[in-house]
């Protein structure tokens, strides 16, 4: 059975749920809010595109992830509950986080203050040091995919959409010249074409970080292939007012060379390092820039 956007409340996804209300809508898919027919529990069901339902290739990978995505466990990442693959759906299921994404805070509230970016990447990157440890790239970091779940009066922020790029990897979406993934966040390597590596994360990390204290993204442009050669060939241009160690930190991010840029562990300890030194809590005594070399 199809799933269509506008589809009536309590339209079966599979044997076991019922989707009630559209939350969002992406390049591979629609996120639903759902529930559990047994139990009654809520949760986030992302139907993938029918092209991709349809695709055998995209299936079999499918099929052969579901294990892996099972198993990612991180408190900074938001959890696969269930895949389902019957007829024509490929869907994800996963917690249902209560909060914004950051995209949708950013827009709301404005860009953060550094030392809180800082933070808030660092616990994003503790996410990515484990992914990356179990051979998973996300390949689509960005402010949509990270949200942020309420804690009492606090937002912590968790990763979404593991994984999703790769499963929606297909022929059919390259013929149609589609993208896969973001082109404000696509690092140099991965627009050339050539094998993807941990360290496109950190790329997309580094335009997060940029993006996060200045508001925009370093590079942007209305035609995508040329937004794709900017990250290619252009140098960006650091903000007014950002601190030196978040610029060193988000430069070392964007490097063009992939070997330049830190690991997720070492990002995220030199994140932090600098969010106590931006506080005031300690003194700078070069330890972020020795993090992001070792």
């Amino acid at each position: 059975m199809s799933v269509r956007l506008g589809s009536a409340v309590d339209r079966p996804v599979g044997s076991k749920y019922l989707l009630e209300e559209t939350l969002g809508r992406g390049a591979s898919g629609t996120v639903w809010r759902a529930r559990v027919r047994d139990t009654g529990e809520i949760v986030a069901v992302k139907v993938l595109r029918e092209e991709l339902a349809g695709d055998p290739d995209v299936v079999t990978r499918f099929l052969r992830e579901r294990s892996l995505l099972l198993r990612l466990a991180h408190p900074n990442l938001v959890r696969v509950r269930d895949l389902v693959v019957e007829g024509e759906v490929l869907a994800l299921v996963m917690d249902l986080i209560d909060g914004p994404d950051l995209r949708t805070y950013l827009r709301d509230n404005g860009p953060l203050p550094p030392a809180a970016a800082a933070l808030t990447m660092a616990q994003i990157c503790d996410a990515l040091q484990v992914t990356h440890a179990d051979g998973v790239i996300h390949r689509d970091l960005k402010p949509a995919n990270i949200m942020l779940n309420r804690n009492g009066d606090s937002l912590y922020p968790m990763l979404t959409d593991f994984g999703i790029a790769r499963l929606a990897e297909s022929p059919a979406l390259t013929r149609t010249h589609e993208l896969v993934g973001t082109p404000s966040y696509v690092a140099p390597e991965s627009a050339e074409g050539r094998p993807l590596t941990p360290s496109v994360d950190i790329y997309a990390a580094g335009v997060v970080l940029y993006e996060l204290a200045a508001g925009h993204p370093p590079f942007t442009d209305s035609n995508p292939i040329a937004l794709l050669h900017r990250h290619l060939a252009d140098t960006p241009v650091r903000p007014a007012g950002m601190p030196d160690l978040y610029w060193l930190i988000t430069e070392r991010c964007l490097a063009k060379q992939p070997e330049r840029r830190p690991d997720a562990e070492g990002l995220a300890r030199a994140l932090r390092a600098a969010a106590d030194i931006m506080q005031g809590s300690r003194a700078d005594d070069g330890s972020v820039a020795r993090l992001l070399d070792a």
